[in-house]
């Protein structure tokens, strides 16, 4: 067995490798040639972590995020809640801030400069995570009380659902399951009302209208997705390789294809 896990590791880390030279090649190219395309209704950003190098491409070291927050603001971009965008009620220089998957570096490196800067932000939480349930990571996600913390000093929390599954190769009732019992499960915890979904992946491959449907079933206002997913709130993923360039070439649309 031991052989055999060791191999597993093996294609795991050249999996992550492979990933991480796609990523930084696709934000060099769309830096320097993207299509700029504005947002009418301003930009709702998903970040991930602020300094868990485990999460590689999705990780943000907490410098370079404090840079991004301050780079937009001088660049004359302004930051709302996310559901001011989802509501269609934003400008086209207005930015919203998400994390997903609810991991504890967010609450002790983005959320003490998210408070100094004044700036709004929503954790959309995976409830097995949160809950010590279903992930080998140690102690890498918020708990509840953590969580609860956040939301008594102003955050947002949103459902990224039960156990971060791929949607697009669910049954409806498991499918069905993801999302209402997240939302209940987060609603009980926290005492915050959980009416908006994320969804785990940023659905590119299997989300459907359909799922956009059950998630209202669910009691959800708003789903947020990848660009081009019918039916859902679209969001501009940040990363670790993004620089000034990219970052603002984000900002302007250029990796929305």
């Amino acid at each position: 067995m031991r052989p055999l896990r060791a191999a597993a590791r093996a294609a795991g880390l050249r999996r992550d490798h492979l990933r991480a030279a796609r990523v930084l090649a696709q934000r060099r190219t769309g830096a320097a040639w993207g299509r700029r395309q504005t947002a009418a209704s301003g930009r709702v950003l998903c970040y991930h972590a602020v300094g868990t190098p485990a999460w590689g491409c999705n990780d943000v070291s907490p410098a370079r995020f404090r840079r991004q927050l301050e780079l937009a603001l001088r660049s004359g971009y302004r930051f709302v809640p996310a559901a001011t965008l989802a509501a269609g009620s934003g400008g086209p220089r207005d930015l919203a801030l998400t994390f997903d998957d609810g991991l504890r570096s967010v609450a002790e490196q983005a959320a003490p400069v998210l408070a100094r800067l004044g700036i709004p932000w929503t954790v959309f939480v995976v409830t097995d995570w949160a809950a010590g349930r279903g992930h080998g990571f140690g102690d890498l996600f918020l708990d509840w009380e953590g969580l609860r913390r956040l939301v008594a000093a102003g955050a947002a929390v949103g459902s990224h659902s039960v156990s971060h599954p791929d949607f697009g190769g669910l049954p409806e009732d498991r499918a069905l399951h993801e999302l209402a019992a997240s939302r209940r499960e987060i609603e009980a915890r926290t005492g915050a009302a959980a009416d908006a979904f994320a969804v785990p992946g940023g659905g590119a491959r299997g989300w459907s209208p359909r799922l956009t449907e059950l998630a209202g079933h669910a009691g959800y206002r708003v789903v947020y997705a990848s660009p081009g997913q019918a039916g859902t709130v679209p969001r501009t993923g940040i990363t670790r390789f993004d620089d000034d360039p990219a970052f603002l070439a984000a900002l302007e649309g250029a990796f929305d294809r």
